[in-house]
This record gives C-alpha cells, sequence and structure tokens, in this order.
C-alpha cells in the first residue's frame, strides 16, 4: 500500500485516492516479487532530516554509501521508518539508540546474529552526525529564501513529500557573486588594518601543541579563514599550525599587509618584521591564496551583499546576503533597509523628466539652508566636495552625484509627487520620508528593492516582480507548481498598463511604468557615470553597454553601487550590521565586488547596447544654458531629448567661451523653507 501511494498517487486524502491505491496494492503485489517491493519501499520512504530512501539517510546520517555502513549503522536507519522526525540521531540521541538496539535484539532473536557479532553492535557508540549533501554551487542564503517561500506556500509537507525545487539560480554566475563579496570584504578589510589576533593562548611546546589541535578543531571555519596557531617565527615569515596538524608557512607577501589598526581611523606604520605583526601562541586566521601560498586574515566586521536579476522578467540569477552563511544567516539583500544614499537619485530624475525636465535642464548649485519645522531646527546639506558649481545640467549633476542639485531639483518638483512616482518602482510610502532628504537617498529600502527598481531603467520602463522559485515537482517528477513571472513586452505585443499584468492576448506581461523615452534617458545619463562620473574604475571592464550609479549614505554608513547592461542588473552593498562609518564612498567599497562580479558574468558575451526608442533625439545644446547651440557655438555638445522637450535655441555665444566656463560662481546661501 506504501509503495503504490509513494510512487503513484498523489497525496490528497480521498475515497477516490484510496480505492486506486487498494486496486494498484493489488497489481503491485501480482506483478512484483516481495524482494522488489521492499527495494521500492526502501528508495523511497522518508527518514528525516529530507533524506528519502536508506541511500540518502547513510549520506545525511553518516557521511557514507549504503555499502560502507557498519551493522549498526544499518540497524538505526531499520528503526527509522516508525518515527523518522523523532527517532533519529539527530533529533533524540536516547530514543534512536533504544530503538536500534530493539532492532539489533530482534535480529539476534531471529537467529541473524550470533551472540557475539550482537553484543558488539549493541556496543557501538551512536555516532550519528548531520553530513550535508554535495551541492553543485555554494548559495546558502539563496536556499534559505526557498525554503522560507516554500514553508509559506505549503507548511510543513515540505519537509515530508519528498519536494525537488528548481530555482532560478545560474550556478556560474553565483560562483561569481560569492567570489565577489568574499574578495570584496577581505581587501576592504585588509584595506583599514589588522586588529591583532583573536587570542593569545601562550609559548608553545610540545603539550601546547596537542591541546592546542583540540582547540583548533573546535573552532569553526569562516568562509575560507582557517583558525591557526603561531608556533615559530624568523625574521620575514612565521609558522602556523592547522586544525588537522600541519605546519604552513606564511611567507612576508601574507604579512606585509597587516599595519596594526589603531582605531577607526587611523592605521600604525607598516610592519618591517614578523614580530612585528605576530606572536607565539597568537591564534589567528589563515587563507590559502590562488597560487597555493598562505597568508594571514581575519575574520570582517562589515558585510556586504550582491543580488543579480534578469531585467526581462525578475528571476534571480545569484544571491548573496553576507560573508559567511554559518556565521550570520541574515540575508541582507532581501531583509536588510538600509539607506541607499546616490544611488536613489535617479528614481528623483526620472520623476523630474516625467515632470518636462531634460538632462539639460539647469539648476543652481549653490548653498541652501532648510528649517525644520518642528524644532526650528536648520538644515545645511553639503557636497560631498565640499564646493559648489554654480548652474549645472542635471546630467552633470547626476554624473558627479551632485547633491544640492538634486535637493533644489526635488523642491521643484514637490515631494508628495515624489514620493507617489517612486512607488512605481516597488518602494513603499512607509520607506519614503515625506522630505527634502529623499534627494540624498534617506529612505529605508533592501538591496533588492534597488535592483528591482533599477531594473526597469535596464528593460526600457517596465516594472518586474523578483522570484527565485522556478517550478515544484512531487516525488515522481510531476510539476506541480511553475513560476509565471510578469515578462517584458517585446515589440509585438502590447504592454498592459500599470494596473493590469495580463494584455489583450491574456499572457503575463509586466506593466509599463515609465515610458522608454524615460529610461533611455536615466540610462544614458547612468552610463555617463561609468565613464565620465563617479563609477570611473568600471571603466576598466572595456565596455560601452553598462550604466550605473554609486551610492554613500551620511558619514560613509552604506556604500551602494547599482549596475546594469539590458541583460543583467547587479547590486552590490557593503556596510556593517551595526550601522558605523566604512570610512569609504561606495566607489571604493561597492563598486570594487560589481566589478569583479561582472568582468567574469559578460566575459566573452557581445556588447548589447540600449537602443534608442522612437521620440528621442540627439541635438546641439550649448553647455552653460542648456539651450539648443547656435551654429557657431565653438562648444556646443550633444544632448539627448524627448521630442516634446526639445529647448529653444540660444542666443549667439559669448566670444571666447571654453567649456571650462561651466563651473560659474554659485549664488548666496537660499533658505528653500
Amino acid at each position: 500500500m506504501q509503495v503504490a501511494r509513494s510512487f503513484y498517487l498523489n497525496p490528497k486524502k480521498t475515497f477516490g485516492r484510496k480505492l486506486r491505491e487498494i486496486l494498484l496494492a493489488l497489481k503491485i503485489d501480482h506483478k512484483l516479487s516481495k524482494q522488489k517491493i521492499l527495494e521500492l519501499y526502501l528508495n523511497k520512504i522518508f527518514l528525516g532530516n529530507r533524506a528519502y530512501g536508506v541511500a540518502a539517510a547513510a549520506q545525511v546520517y553518516y557521511g557514507k554509501t549504503l555499502d560502507q555502513l557498519t551493522l549498526d549503522q544499518y540497524a538505526m536507519l531499520a528503526g527509522l521508518p516508525k518515527a523518522p522526525s523523532t527517532l533519529n540521531p539527530l533529533a533524540n540521541p536516547e530514543a534512536a539508540k533504544k530503538r536500534r538496539d530493539h532492532v539489533l535484539s530482534r535480529m539476534y532473536e531471529v537467529g541473524y546474529l550470533d551472540e557475539k557479532t550482537y553484543k558488539k553492535a549493541l556496543t557501538a557508540p551512536l555516532d550519528g552526525h548531520y553530513h550535508e549533501l554535495q551541492t553543485q554551487v555554494k548559495a546558502p542564503y539563496a536556499a534559505e529564501l526557498v525554503r522560507q517561500q516554500l514553508e509559506q506556500m505549503y507548511g510543513d509537507d515540505i519537509y515530508t513529500k519528498g519536494f525537488y525545487v528548481y530555482t532560478t539560480i545560474d550556478s556560474h554566475l553565483q560562483d561569481i557573486a560569492n567570489s565577489s563579496v568574499h574578495n570584496g570584504l577581505l581587501a576592504y578589510d585588509q584595506r583599514h588594518g589588522y586588529r591583532g589576533p583573536e587570542r593569545n593562548l601562550g609559548s608553545p611546546n610540545l603539550t601546547h601543541m596537542e591541546e592546542w589541535e583540540k582547540t583548533l578543531t573546535s573552532i569553526p571555519v569562516i568562509n575560507s579563514l582557517e583558525p591557526a596557531i603561531v608556533v615559530d617565527m624568523t625574521a620575514k615569515n612565521a609558522t602556523v599550525l592547522r586544525a588537522n596538524g600541519s605546519l604552513v608557512l606564511i611567507p612576508w607577501q601574507g604579512l606585509a599587509w597587516a599595519r596594526p589598526q589603531v582605531n577607526a581611523n587611523f592605521l600604525g606604520r607598516k610592519p618591517r618584521v614578523a614580530h612585528d605583526v605576530l606572536k607565539l601562541g597568537n591564534l589567528v586566521r589563515i587563507i590559502q591564496m590562488p597560487n597555493q601560498t598562505w597568508s594571514l586574515a581575519q575574520t570582517p566586521k562589515a558585510e556586504a551583499g550582491v543580488v543579480a536579476l534578469n531585467p526581462s522578467n525578475g528571476a534571480i540569477l545569484a544571491l548573496v546576503g553576507g560573508f559567511d552563511f554559518q556565521h550570520s544567516n541574515f540575508n541582507r539583500i532581501t531583509a536588510a533597509e538600509r539607506q541607499p544614499g546616490s544611488s536613489f537619485k535617479p528614481f528623483i530624475y526620472s520623476a523630474a523628466l516625467e515632470k518636462g525636465y531634460t538632462l539639460a535642464t539647469v539648476i543652481n548649485d549653490a548653498p541652501i539652508v532648510v528649517e525644520n519645522p518642528t524644532d526650528n531646527s536648520l538644515w545645511r546639506p553639503q557636497n560631498d566636495e565640499k564646493r559648489f558649481y554654480g548652474p549645472t545640467r542635471l546630467r552633470e549633476a547626476l554624473i558627479h552625484s551632485i547633491n544640492l542639485v538634486s535637493i533644489r531639483l526635488l523642491n521643484q518638483i514637490k515631494i508628495p509627487y515624489a514620493v507617489n512616482y517612486a512607488q512605481r518602482f516597488g518602494f513603499s510610502p512607509s520607506q519614503l520620508p515625506p522630505t527634502l532628504s529623499l534627494a540624498l537617498g534617506t529612505a529605508n529600502v533592501t538591496p533588492l528593492q534597488m535592483a528591482t527598481g533599477y531594473a526597469a531603467f535596464a528593460n526600457g520602463g517596465f516594472k518586474i516582480v523578483p522570484f527565485i522559485i522556478d517550478n515544484i515537482r512531487d516525488s515522481q517528477g510531476n510539476i506541480f507548481y511553475a513560476a509565471k513571472p510578469l515578462t517584458v513586452c517585446n515589440n509585438n505585443c502590447t504592454p498592459p498598463s500599470p494596473q493590469d499584468s495580463t494584455n489583450s492576448t491574456g499572457d503575463m506581461h509586466a506593466p509599463r511604468i515609465i515610458s522608454a523615452q524615460n529610461a533611455f534617458l536615466i540610462t544614458s545619463a547612468l552610463h555617463d557615470v561609468i565613464q565620465h562620473g563617479t563609477a570611473f574604475e568600471a571603466r576598466s571592464l572595456k565596455r560601452n553597454d553598462l550604466a550605473g550609479k554609486t551610492g554613500t549614505t551620511q558619514n560613509q554608513v552604506d556604500a551602494w553601487f547599482v549596475g546594469y547592461n539590458p541583460d543583467l542588473v547587479t547590486l552590490a552593498w557593503v556596510g556593517f550590521d551595526q550601522p558605523q562609518s566604512l570610512h569609504e564612498y561606495g566607489a571604493q567599497a561597492a563598486l570594487p565586488l560589481w566589478i569583479e562580479f561582472m568582468q567574469t558574468a559578460l566575459k566573452g558575451k557581445p556588447e548589447h547596447v540600449f537602443n534608442q526608442p522612437p521620440g528621442i533625439v540627439n541635438i546641439k545644446i550649448d553647455p552653460l544654458t542648456g539651450k539648443r547651440a547656435a551654429a557657431n557655438d565653438p562648444v556646443a555638445q550633444f544632448e539627448y531629448f524627448m521630442k516634446p522637450y526639445v529647448p529653444d535655441e540660444d542666443k549667439t555665444p559669448e566670444a571666447g567661451r571654453t567649456p571650462q566656463d561651466n563651473n560659474a560662481t554659485a549664488t548666496e546661501s537660499e533658505e528653500l523653507y
């Protein structure tokens, strides 16, 4: 009966299913031998801890194949079917041993075991431990996200029904994301100095060495950072003891980085010899480098996350929610609400474009004072460079992330309008402060929300919904759930409105939330952020199909970079779980993670440039006024416009002007409120 139920029937509890179960059981009994039926049963039965079948249970509890098990281990598995969730050695070792011994006793009583073998098996320790199955890719944050979603969908059935879950994760991109977070955080951590050993265990001797091996085996490895103890040193290297008892040499190149961290703002002098860094008996972290040499390391205090999306349908292709899942399983990509800083500015600029502003609109970059009506305090925002540029075109303001232009722009388009507009991209009103500080990214949003919002710029103006579960199959391989993502409309369909996700043919298409022209203009400006602005380091990728924006919050608490091409949106975030200054901007802390990811992700792939949509024109403008350039203007520059907003022609420019004249003198402070 159980074989019929497991192999051929769904789990619905109906009289019809029960009748079919009886008929199938009779047919199976008639067609198959008892041995074959038992084999089928043992290969499908649930045995606890997501193990289906005895082979899977052998791997989960003992890390062995069936032919490698000992008699007492076979007996433990044989005792599981009665209550696999409560009689397994992980959930209840005492009950599991009692059940195992009962199985051995019955085998002895019926003559399957002689007395000597029976007594030997009884004295064997219950050595079951959890052994992870070998996985194709390391994606624990993604796996936990999937588990949480499955539990919401199907409850506890996910632990007992033998579901097969297929995700959207791309194993190649996931590996790259893992490396970018690992390498980026270690590089950031080293730039800020060595904090010293985790502890000191005294001078080494033979007795200590034996004790130290035991100590090391009790300390977990954190994302390839192994615990080790310094046992010998020369002027330029150190020898350390590993948990496996081996000794390895750390050469000078693995020690030279370790300038002492005096405090968050200052580093000590560069070390000259190994004794400047280490002492005998220091418990430290080490890491094996790509060239197989070893280096001193330390567990980063900062955290980071990377997520990559398909902008056409929202599929999550890679997700890393922190440095090490075992060390901290908090998913900073999906659950951490952080301020995005200047990476939020494109949404404000997009709102302005919809109101008829252009990338050539000139706004004065000058000091402003904002009064808080609740306590009459004054806010005097600044640009990062602590200088003012005078009249500035919006393109230049976004490229160079000029704060005061963004604040004045938000003031002009009005805060309620901007808050309402930003909701199109998936942000909720409660996340968006109704103040001018919103122009500087004082919203509280998750990195996944930011990546999703940027996808609308990458895909030409459509709202996608991120998803990670592609399909789910039952134990027989039948698909009973398949994702139906909202997909960007191609040229041959009619996109739905923002209020509707189904077009006239019934297809599930992503709703348009901004015009293709708006998305193109923002992308054009963000392309220049990489070519000429705050993300110029990304020019090292030598591609012309990339756009993105840096973000840094007040006091450099959060560092961001969100970038994309038409095929891939990737976000990198760096910060501390307990907010404190990184002492680095987004271009220094987060951008390197993004560059490392995209360099490998796009390797060998042809450039996919952003198509210029109908309704966009490219004309020459006066860079000082943003007006259409006169025919004889010596410093005219090209700019994109939506056709309805092409500016009028400017008057004849002054003789002898040069492009550098754009840095006009700022006006005196202006009080906005």
